[in-house]
């Protein structure tokens, strides 16, 4: 059988991008292929979970217009269906006036990316939200939430089956190569009109296949979580933020009410020596090489070397992990914390060492590549999917 697209990669894109196609479409014979043994295996079932409001994204930007109406449409996705969400906002705070300077200005990128309700809260203010944070200030954003994206994977897989019966979806299913309509993977081969790559920590392998001349290159970072010990479970209520970065993609270690009752706290921010390497120890030769060889990373490393030498610190070090939550948090203490899982993010990274902070997804004949796709892409997922959708409907045999 030849489907009419075949979507490589089932994370919450690859999913999301079927979904919306199945659904305006519903006579499209789609085929998901992913290598792994379920989906959302990786960075789409590995996240803090939040429901991004669209605060800290350029305004124009793809994150920015993708955000805000993704957020918009998962939470509308997530009632019909009932997902468990809770849009249970968020604090970002300051601990100086230097922060407190960003904080404002977060505060009107907010704005101008369609936020609403977004108020800076004084000390006595944060305590009514709260009561266990002690900072200078805060940001209160009351759209932010959090969900289980994993969930919502699997649910979009159980409506795009529902709706098609000729659709399918294909596990521990490993895209060797492909040629034209032909895709040979480890299970046998599949024909598609049209395919559509949601590789994420592999994107830019699968556009190589794929002839296309990348300037970039995709290099991961792993991030390490803590819990809160249940004996302090009650000393975060939802979402506790610090002012951010404004060089770097990451947020910070932030601590994070989950839809399970949890308290984490993280992630950190450490090139890893495998593209899907969890533990410190791993290491796949190959993807080292490959990474480490790139101009791109080293630029990057030689630019930022302060700024990595913390956060390699921090990955190894418990007691450095809860300073930083202690500028939140003062009142934590070691033995409050405990290791949890640990996440990999894909960051796209030009020649000369910049980050590609934004969505980046191009096409080549029936083909179309999601090469960047940063966090807010959970939140942004069926936003992104309207986009590709649009996209396979002008250059594709849709």
């Amino acid at each position: 059988m030849k489907f009419d697209v075949a979507i490589v990669g089932g994370g919450i894109v690859g999913l999301a991008t079927a979904y919306q196609l199945q659904s305006n479409f519903p006579n499209l014979n789609l085929i998901i292929l992913e290598k792994e043994d379920e989906l959302a295996f990786h960075q789409s079932g590995r996240n803090s979970g939040v429901i991004h409001s669209g605060l800290y994204y350029k305004t124009g930007s793809m994150k920015a217009k993708n955000c805000v109406h993704g957020r918009n449409l998962l939470i509308d996705y997530a009632k019909k269906n009932n997902i468990e969400h809770d849009i249970c906002g968020k604090l970002v705070v300051a601990n100086n006036l230097n922060e407190l300077k960003t904080l404002k200005q977060l505060k009107i990128n907010g704005e101008k990316n369609g936020l609403t309700n977004l108020n800076i809260l004084d000390s006595n203010q944060i305590k009514e939200i709260e009561p266990y944070v002690d900072v200078l200030s805060a940001l209160h954003v009351p759209e932010s939430g959090i969900i289980d994206y994993k969930k919502v994977t699997k649910h979009f897989a159980k409506d795009i089956l529902s709706i098609n019966n000729n659709s399918c979806i294909k596990l521990s299913c490993e895209v060797l190569d492909y040629k034209k309509e032909n895709i040979k993977t480890t299970i046998g081969n599949f024909k598609a009109r049209n395919i559509i790559f949601c590789g994420g920590l592999f994107a830019d392998r699968l556009a190589k296949k794929d002839k296309i001349k990348l300037t970039m290159k995709i290099v991961s970072f792993r991030g390490d979580y803590f819990k809160l010990k249940n004996h302090c479970k009650f000393k975060v209520k939802n979402l506790v933020y610090p002012v951010p970065n404004p060089a770097f993609p990451f947020l910070g270690i932030h601590l994070t009410r989950m839809t399970n009752g949890d308290i984490e706290c993280g992630p950190n921010a450490v090139f890893t020596f495998k593209r899907e390497g969890y533990k410190k120890t791993d290491f796949n030769i190959k993807d080292a090489l490959n990474d480490l060889c790139f101009t791109g990373t080293m630029k990057l490393f030689i630019n930022n070397w302060k700024f990595g030498l913390k956060e390699y610190q921090r990955a190894f070090s418990k007691s450095l992990f809860l300073d930083e939550l202690n500028k939140m948090l003062p009142s934590l203490r070691i033995n409050d914390i405990e290791k949890a899982r640990s996440g990999v993010r894909a960051i796209a990274l030009e020649q000369s060492g910049q980050i590609v902070d934004d969505f980046k997804i191009i096409n080549k004949r029936n083909n179309i590549h999601v090469l960047s796709a940063p966090s807010p892409a959970a939140t942004a997922c069926l936003a992104i999917g309207e986009n590709i959708m649009h996209e396979a409907i002008k250059h594709c045999k849709i």
